[in-house]
């Protein structure tokens, strides 16, 4: 019974930590926070223009740097549609890299 609470601290323990490695993550200077914040205003069908906390998000970011995850498969990844997601800028009064 012993090396089963053992291993139930070993595990709880063991998801503590990934699971503040992956909010603390950091993507162009974007937390995943951010990102969420952003995401239903860069999903498709309808979305609706992006929420302060996007775009303060968006205003601390490398945007030239999240052009080059236009063509990847991170942003799909999080259910962002990347073409949505380079119009975000704009939306949000921010400047947009000119080769994006």
């Amino acid at each position: 019974m012993e090396s089963y609470h053992k291993i139930a601290t070993i595990f709880t323990l063991f998801c503590v930590v990934v699971g503040v490695t992956i909010n603390a993550q950091i993507i162009c200077n974007m937390s995943i926070d951010g990102i969420m914040a952003c995401k239903p205003s860069a999903s498709p069908p309808t979305p609706p223009p992006p929420s302060a906390a996007c775009c303060s998000a968006l205003s601390q970011a490398n945007i030239s740097c999240l052009c080059s995850y236009k063509n990847s498969n991170v942003l799909p990844s999080f259910g962002i549609d990347p073409n949505l997601a380079m119009q975000l800028p704009g939306k949000c009064n921010l400047p947009q890299p000119a080769k994006c």
